[in-house]
């Protein structure tokens, strides 16, 4: 089968260990199931991997991707939850269990024609999502759910802020606060993905860094050292910045006075639960919510994908199809 490999890591040519080639199809352990892949999508954890951040060298190579959704071993119509753990060892959360790991850390990911996951793994795939949408929630819009209403619990009024519009998570957190009836500011640096932002629903979008008309309740914040000044500064007394995220570097000046002397939150945020996904197909389909596509590429054409990624050149998700594989 084809499938896209890291098989070498640098931080200043990421692009020159991935890899697109033939493999043996995998073959699925007791409790994993083989799934034929429909569509996948690009997530920043892939680039951290190939830059060589949080993944060691001596796992390589592998398989990257941790979105899918396509069709398991009987032709059901899935979606791959892409936490790989025990939920026991996490107090009945997955990801707090130790030893959890995301698709592409452990074990091969999505970018291929086949994937093996626990059996667990698999949630159906709801009729009113196309696969390419269904490629786009696993890691990016769980993401973005847990950190609104499982961390903060937003509620409908509240004033949410979130950082860094362009992103999977940032776009998925502005339209599912959107639906959830929250009042939502965004900020870009870019005037185009502002105005995407207001097209989203966001009450107003400005530049990154610039003062908002009120203070708000929750930051979304993945964007990191860049923006954690303006995060702080723009959060009333008591209210949440929830941190999934650092794209721009993980060591802002800290501001210990502010934080506790307003008493506000900093609340980390890491991927989902399988119930989590679960709970946000039925938020989905109740409030017509639906992930946002910047385009769709053939696998062989997944450089194309990361180098837009790296360039910040992109409104939402990357969806990659692997080549049509009869069933």
């Amino acid at each position: 089968m084809l499938a896209a490999q890291a098989i070498s890591q640098s931080a200043t040519d990421p692009l020159a260990g991935l890899v697109v080639r033939d493999i043996p199809v995998p073959i699925p352990k007791p409790g994993w199931t083989l799934v034929r892949v429909a569509a996948a999508s690009l997530n920043m954890h892939d680039l951290w991997t190939l830059r060589g951040v949080g993944h060691p060298a001596e796992r390589l190579p592998i398989v990257l991707g941790c979105d899918a959704a396509g069709y398991d071993a009987a032709g059901n119509e899935v979606i791959i939850h892409p936490v790989i753990a025990d939920p026991d060892a996490g107090g009945g959360d997955e990801t707090l269990d130790p030893n959890r790991a995301l698709m592409s850390e452990m074990y091969d990911g999505t970018f291929a024609e086949f994937l093996t996951v626990p059996t667990r793994n698999l949630v159906p795939k709801p009729s009113w999502l196309s696969f390419d949408e269904a490629a786009c929630l696993p890691v990016a819009w769980t993401t973005a759910y847990r950190m609104l209403f499982t961390k903060a619990g937003i509620r409908s009024g509240d004033r949410v802020l979130v950082q860094g519009v362009g992103g999977g998570v940032a776009s998925a957190a502005i339209k599912l606060a959107v639906g959830a009836g929250a009042v939502v500011y965004a900020t870009s640096r870019s005037a185009a993905k502002r105005r995407e932002a207001l097209f989203w629903g966001a009450h107003a979008a400005v530049p990154t860094g610039e003062r908002l008309p009120e203070k708000v309740d929750v930051v979304i914040e993945t964007v990191g050292a860049a923006t954690w000044d303006h995060s702080l500064r723009s959060l009333r007394p008591g209210g949440a910045i929830v941190v999934a995220g650092a794209t721009s570097g993980t060591q802002p000046p800290a501001d210990l006075a502010r934080i506790f002397y307003l008493q506000q939150r900093i609340l980390g945020s890491t991927g989902c639960t399988r119930a989590e996904l679960v709970s946000m197909l039925r938020m989905m389909e109740s409030t017509g919510v639906r992930p946002v596509i910047d385009r769709a590429l053939p696998l062989s054409e997944i450089h194309k994908g990361f180098q837009l990624m790296i360039d910040g050149d992109l409104t939402g998700k990357i969806v990659i199809h692997p080549p049509a594989v009869a069933q």
